[in-house]
């Protein structure tokens, strides 16, 4: 399915500054709310598993490249999101690209963590877009034993949590834009990475009732 969904959607057609005036003009939008009475309540953390679909932006050879539609890396995550008010939250994730290498050997992994947005002016009854804003690091696994190198991640990105019940959420979809500055710097030619993909979940809220 994710594969499919790329089909439809390039998300390099997509410039990391325009989302990144979405997500300010969200933020802008939501603070000028009155409070829902549902998020009121005090902190609360939520824990979930995902599955991914990623273009990895590397298919061999040391330079940047698509690695073409048969070359989406597939794989697994984990998140965590800690609510302190409805306003200030903090998501953190780990995702392991291993499955459906472009080239043998190469995969990704992702380690990021950073604050995430409600949008609750664009809530729909249960169904409550957000965006983030994550920094971490980034593992690259090169093609054919020759090495790997861990990097700067840097990743705009948003979704919609659908709330199942009061503890369970479905996450679907999460989209994801990530860049790797500098991560050939020491080389004779600098490049930034920049992968992106999409993601699908559920996570069960282990504190906190709302």
């Amino acid at each position: 399915m994710c594969f499919v969904l790329f089909t439809w959607f390039d998300m390099r057609r997509f410039s990391p500054v325009v989302l990144f005036v979405a997500v300010a003009a969200g933020a802008a939008t939501a603070s000028a709310q009155v409070v829902p009475s549902a998020y009121t309540r005090g902190m609360a953390i939520t824990a979930g598993g995902e599955i991914s679909g990623f273009q990895p932006d590397y298919a061999g050879n040391g330079t940047p490249e698509s690695a073409g539609f048969h070359g989406y890396l597939a794989g697994v995550g984990t998140y965590v999101d800690v609510r302190f008010t409805p306003w200030i939250q903090i998501e953190a994730e780990g995702r392991w690209m291993r499955f459906n290498k472009p080239v043998d050997g190469i995969y990704e992994d992702n380690y990021l963590i950073g604050p995430r947005l409600p949008i609750y002016k664009l809530r729909f009854k249960h169904a409550t877009p957000y965006a983030k804003a994550l920094i971490g690091y980034g593992k690259l696994n090169f093609e054919d034993k020759n090495g790997w190198g861990r990097y700067t991640d840097l990743a705009i990105g948003g979704g919609v949590d659908f709330k199942m019940s009061k503890r369970i959420d479905l996450r679907l979809p999460d989209f994801e834009y990530q860049l790797w500055p500098d991560w050939s710097e020491g080389t004779a030619n600098t490049y930034t990475l920049k992968p992106y993909g999409i993601s699908v979940g559920v996570s069960y809220k282990v504190f906190g009732v709302r």
